[in-house]
């Protein structure tokens, strides 16, 4: 397992230009690559560190699949693009004139990069956050096509690719049972998928610019302000804007912690909160606004969290349970709502 000290943090202090002594540190995230593989020598840790001077900053450790230091660095300059252009963000520290360096430690080798720890991290969103928060992306959006700025890196929310949200794979990986069930039912299914899938490919060709990737609660916080900041660049790269808009939107209006008056109604009123703050700072195009309907459905459909019996399970399941699923699957895909705003 990858064991750092205190010895380890203040070497990297130093290299950074920190002023001060690491007191103590305590783990704020750790992947535990090795339960699955004892050998492997993948790594994300993030530390955050009390120095003497009173000061806390937060130290991230990586080394994974497919993540490089130029990527790292990228992301990075990213965040201090942001930051140099209004956007709250913590302080990213530079060392030799890189925001990130290369460290071995013990057997590991690790992608290093440092920033101020910020206090007030969201706990939960509310009508207010969300329009907030969606003018903070649409501002976001605006900086990095502006500068032209890219990051080549996966994202989590491209609705073209493998992605966190949906997927027409996991329900299509039945199919060999599932049209004993209901083969017309499937076959529909199967084809407006395909009617879906073409309108939101209508927009595919629109350029790429880097986006945040991953705005939630855990990446979020109110500054003193009472505006709201963002950090964590770690799932930072290329995204065709409108795509990481709506998806974020709809991660923010169904996957957060919500005020307990809003109950099971959060997204109907989180969702246009958060587009109507969007749309104020960076207008929807018609062509937008058109393809919402064919995006959300899509997402609304193959929702990942609904997709209730891998391959190996749903044989096991009560047959009228899956048809009913299927019948739900097919709703979402006949259901177009309008955009909200």
């Amino acid at each position: 397992m990858f064991i750092i000290t205190t010895k380890d943090i203040d070497t990297i202090l130093h290299d950074f230009s920190i002023s001060g002594k690491c007191v103590s540190f305590n783990e704020l995230q750790r992947y535990h690559y090795e339960k699955e593989n004892p050998s492997s020598k993948e790594v994300r840790l993030i530390v955050k560190v009390k120095l003497d001077n009173n000061r806390e900053c937060v130290i991230r450790f990586k080394n994974e699949k497919n993540v490089t230091i130029d990527i790292v660095n990228d992301q990075s300059r990213f965040a201090v693009l942001l930051a140099n252009n209004g956007i709250e963000t913590p302080t990213v520290y530079s060392s030799e004139g890189q925001f990130a360096r290369r460290y071995q430690i013990g057997e590991y080798d690790v992608i290093v990069t440092v920033e101020n720890f910020v206090i007030g991290e969201l706990q939960e969103v509310n009508i207010e956050t969300a329009e907030k928060t969606g003018r903070l992306l649409a501002r976001m959006h605006n900086i990095a096509e502006t500068s032209d700025f890219h990051v080549q890196s996966k994202v989590i929310f491209d609705p073209l690719k493998e992605n966190d949200l949906f997927s027409f794979e996991d329900f299509t990986v039945n199919k060999d049972y599932l049209v004993t069930i209901d083969k017309a039912l499937y076959n529909n299914i199967i084809r407006e998928h395909q009617l879906l899938l073409l309108q939101v490919q209508s927009l595919r060709k629109e350029s790429k610019y880097a986006v945040q990737g991953d705005i939630s609660i855990n990446n979020l916080y109110r500054t003193a302000s009472g505006n709201i900041g963002v950090f964590d660049f770690n799932l930072c790269g290329d995204n065709v804007l409108y795509f990481d808009s709506i998806m974020q939107a709809i991660y923010i209006a169904r996957l957060m912690v919500y005020p307990k008056n809003l109950s099971e109604k959060h997204e109907s009123v989180i969702l246009p909160a958060f587009l109507k703050g969007y749309h104020q700072e960076r207008p929807f195009t018609d062509k937008q606004k058109e393809t919402f309907p064919y995006l959300y459905a899509l997402i609304s459909a193959f929702w990942l969290f609904d997709m209730k019996w891998d391959e190996h399970n749903i044989g096991k399941a009560d047959p009228n349970d899956v048809h009913k699923w299927m019948k739900e699957i097919y709703n979402h895909i006949k259901n177009l709502p309008k955009m909200p705003v």
